[in-house]
């Protein structure tokens, strides 16, 4: 049995841990009230909007590599691909690590039936999320549903 100072001692440390971790869009949200309104926007389907909203916050600050991921996210959603290749690209330029951006940009690349690029984000996926995140799962099992569909 492990002893009750030593269990909350690794209980602090996990939790600590896990706020390190925590998802950097859900940080930056409260610092522009535009990203917020644009994240509510993606979540509500109306990607225009939030291309609009994203765009205002680039435009005030145009290192914010979550909102260009959004932006990304977005321009995908709308079928506009080219144009979201441009803003994932962004993202990746100004945070190599962006878990969400090389998610995105995975996805983007089996759209376009570029299965080695897809794995190659899921690669970078790996090393960043050296603990596992659902950035790296949610595209491992979008390559996975894409590699049974072409087996056909």
């Amino acid at each position: 049995m492990i002893p009750r100072n030593l269990a909350l001692t690794l209980l602090a440390l996990a939790l600590s841990a896990a706020s390190a971790f925590a998802d950097p869009d859900e940080q930056i949200v409260s610092r522009n009230p535009d990203f917020a309104k644009g994240v509510k926007a993606v979540k509500a389907k109306d990607f225009r909007g939030a291309i609009d909203l994203f765009t205002k916050v680039v435009s005030a600050d145009p290192k914010d590599a979550s909102a260009f991921n959004y932006l990304g996210y977005s321009h995908r959603q709308l079928g506009e691909l080219d144009a979201a290749l441009k803003e994932y690209n962004t993202a990746l330029t100004l945070n190599p690590d962006h878990r969400g951006a090389h998610e995105y940009l995975g996805e983007l690349y089996l759209k376009l039936n570029d299965l080695p690029k897809a794995k190659e984000h899921l690669a970078q996926l790996d090393k960043i999320c050296w603990l596992g995140c659902g950035e790296y799962t949610d595209l491992k099992h979008a390559i996975r549903a894409y590699e049974a569909q072409h087996k056909q």
